[in-house]
């Protein structure tokens, strides 16, 4: 029995794809915190969090595209074509919110209000898209010969509309939790009043998501509710409920790394979901890993590189954490 490469690749891809969402998820939150937080001396404290590291959170979201690219280049070629306005305000909103994360520090009192608007807007811009991309995924493309048909706005439904505010509140929730990990004091506490609602919001977010999905897609309710996907669908919402009391009940008293950890369980769970509604296709509704894999011998040696800068980019991300652990005070951090 041979090696089942467009496999090992759908989990590769995945798996960059969720280190991405759980890495640059909690960075995104902290910019659609923001609005809620005014003090300039706090605003400084919570993006001093991320100051170094965020831009290599950013490596998993490259190393899915490059992935998806060499792998399965149809259905990077189909999503470009049918995606190509919410990927442009995606990379936008990226961009926007990169440029005045570094323009924040250095503008003087006259235009750091200006900076500190931009990092909100790109903030919210791409985490935002990100979800309208999830959900117009999740709704399909009709494909024929390897040609989208849909129109340029069909990727604008109800359904990918509240995916993309879905996402918003689940990367605050990411955010405000990460905030509690790495602040003290009177910011901490403000963040831990602030989480309960966040976190009901986006338990309320899943449970639509969760009863919107199959009644819009017959075909993913028939994934969910047929064997051997159901016993493999069942733990997820009972999971989802005790991570959301895990995260209530470790707000209590002291918090410290107990409401991010669990936190990160609840995304991993809707993430997980995500990928037993699709199972085994890679682009919905009936393009599968197998029909949409490149050549045996393209997946082959794109493979060696992979298993080499994996492990790479995992070291060097474990030990910058590492390096930059403990809580970050007011006036510290990023020069």
């Amino acid at each position: 029995m041979g090696i089942d490469l467009p496999l090992i690749w759908f989990l590769i891809i995945g798996f960059g794809v969720m280190m991405y969402v759980i890495m640059d998820g909690f960075d995104l939150g902290i910019g659609i915190l923001f609005p809620f937080i005014r003090a300039r001396t706090d605003r400084d404290t919570m993006v001093n969090t991320v100051a170094p590291v965020w831009d290599g959170n950013e490596t998993w979201l490259v190393l899915g595209a490059a992935g998806l690219m060499a792998a399965f280049p149809k259905v990077y070629a189909i999503l470009l074509s049918a995606l190509y306005i919410p990927a442009l305000c995606l990379l936008a909103g990226l961009i926007w919110r990169g440029v005045s994360f570094e323009f924040r520090f250095k503008a003087d009192d006259a235009h750091r209000p200006f900076w500190d608007i931009a990092f909100m807007a790109g903030s919210y811009v791409a985490a935002f898209f990100q979800g309208v991309i999830l959900g117009a995924f999740i709704d399909g493309h009709h494909v024929v010969n390897g040609v989208v048909t849909s129109g340029v706005m069909d990727w604008l439904t109800p359904f990918s509309v509240f995916t993309g505010l879905s996402v918003v509140v689940g990367y605050a929730l990411l955010g405000a939790t990460w905030l509690i990990l790495k602040t003290e004091g009177d910011l901490q506490r403000r963040l831990i009043q602030a989480t309960p609602p966040i976190l009901l919001t986006m338990l309320l977010s899943i449970i639509v998501v969760g009863i919107w999905t199959p009644l819009a897609h017959p075909a993913i309710a028939a994934r969910w509710f047929t064997l051997p996907n159901f016993w493999f669908f069942v733990p997820v919402p009972v999971l989802v409920l005790l991570s959301t009391y895990s995260i209530i009940r470790s707000l209590r008293g002291t918090p410290h790394a107990g409401p991010f950890m669990w936190s990160l369980l609840l995304v991993f769970l809707g993430y997980s979901g995500f990928v037993i509604s699709i199972w085994p296709n890679i682009l919905p509704p009936d393009i599968s890993i197998w029909e949409a894999a490149a050549p045996p011998q393209s997946l082959g040696f794109a493979l060696v590189g992979a298993l080499l800068i994996i492990p790479v980019i995992l070291a060097y991300t474990a030990w910058s954490y590492y390096v930059f652990r403990g809580k970050v005070k007011a006036g510290e951090g990023y020069h």
